[in-house]
């Protein structure tokens, strides 16, 4: 009695794609069958050894006009078991109708609500003028640097001739829906200390941890600043603010010796409104009044900050938001508080819109027992199911002749 779409829900949840061994050949496989089931064209290209992009393509009638793009990761993160009340790949559906299963909301939900609403319309016999392409990338969540930033730079990507991208969003726990325009430019940084070593009995002078301390404080003190600009101003989201976390500490090689070096790793997430030249000059202003000897290296550095047009001139947003209006679907534009595959789409000028069609659903991912109603799965569907028609016939644009 269960509805096949859920069924191929639950299907593709059971494939552990799981970090740091994702099984991405099962999900590629699994995928591709669905695709040449739905009668799409299929393409694969390995963007690394072992890093596969898988494309499905629904051709238009006029192939000249730049396509939309249907984009979603197959990896998901890690579990702890110990804190799920269902195993996390079984996709046990419980009798509310809540699915379980890593991945649930983040993000193979909204894999199978594009390829069950091209279903949809190819059953009802549509087709429209642009074409549509659906891809399937490896390693979005350790940051997507053997996937999505590869694959732009690729000639396979330059011949899908993108127009308009959609990529994922969050769930969200009231009616309306999330959407994000927009990232934060994630930085990550690690700060070295140098200082005098010795025995851990003296009080030494000029030691690496004085100086640590000196810019953790520093560190931390702008991250609260942040955090009760966002806690005062009700109009601000987590995306409007700059989130900083320390997230590794190094150093030291036994109770009783003063080490001669200390290192600490941030996790800053900096929004599009912020000058990240600034930004950097008030970083290294930091790590200097911590005192000589104190560098920082960058491990990701990302400054990007474009962001796409919301604005109701703008072709691809008049498409999306006329749809969500008849469907009386009530939307929250925000910057998105961490980082997607959008990033890279948006870094080569292609407009992308996050958007997961999740609302009434408590945000899980990469939570334990991360779970999504089937309603509001099938729902999502019905949505998809409504703004690929839209999208795909947005007239032709100037720049298309």
């Amino acid at each position: 009695s269960e509805n096949p779409s859920v069924t191929l829900f639950r299907e593709y949840l059971k494939i552990d794609t799981v970090h740091p061994k994702p099984d991405y050949d099962a999900a590629v496989q699994f995928l591709e069958r669905v695709g040449t089931d739905l009668g799409l064209a299929c393409q694969k290209v390995e963007v690394c050894q072992g890093r596969v992009v898988l494309i499905l393509t629904w051709q238009g009638t006029n192939p000249r006009l730049r396509s939309i793009l249907l984009n979603s990761h197959t990896d998901v993160v890690p579990v702890f078991e110990e804190h799920w009340t269902y195993p996390p790949f079984e996709a046990v559906k419980d009798s509310q109708g809540n699915i379980y299963a890593r991945g649930a909301q983040d993000m193979k939900c909204v894999s199978i609500q594009y390829l069950e609403a091209i279903r949809r319309l190819k059953a009802e016999g549509k087709c429209f003028a642009r074409t549509i392409h659906l891809t399937f990338v490896p390693d979005e969540e350790v940051g997507g640097h053997k996937g999505m930033e590869m694959f732009v730079q690729r000639p396979e990507f330059k011949a899908l001739n993108v127009g308009f991208a959609l990529d994922e969003g969050l769930a969200s726990p009231s009616d309306t829906f999330s959407v994000f325009y927009g990232e934060k430019s994630p930085w990550w940084i690690k700060v070295r200390c140098m200082g005098s070593p010795g025995h851990g009995s003296r009080f030494i002078s000029n030691t690496a941890a004085e100086k640590m301390h000196k810019v953790i404080n520093s560190f931390l003190a702008f991250r609260e600043s942040e955090k009760q600009r966002l806690k005062s101003d009700s109009s601000l989201t987590l995306g409007d603010v700059t989130s900083l976390n320390l997230t590794m500490l190094e150093g030291g090689v036994s109770f009783n010796v003063v080490p001669s070096e200390m290192a600490a790793g941030f996790d800053i997430r900096i929004p599009p409104t912020v000058d990240l030249k600034a930004f950097e000059e008030q970083v290294a202003a930091w790590c200097r009044g911590a005192g000589d000897g104190v560098t920082y290296e960058f491990h990701q550095k990302c400054m990007d900050q474009h962001v796409t047009s919301t604005e109701e001139s703008d072709p691809w947003w008049k498409a999306f938001s006329g749809v969500c209006r008849d469907m009386k679907l009530q939307l929250k534009l925000e910057i998105f508080p961490a980082a997607t595959d959008s990033r890279y789409i948006r870094a080569v000028r292609h407009p992308a819109i996050g958007f997961s069609p999740m609302n009434c659903t408590p945000v899980l991912l990469h939570d334990h027992n991360e779970f999504l109603n089937e309603q509001v799965f099938l729902r999502g569907i019905d949505i998809y199911a409504r703004l690929l028609p839209a999208l795909a016939s947005v007239p032709p644009l100037p720049a298309e002749g």
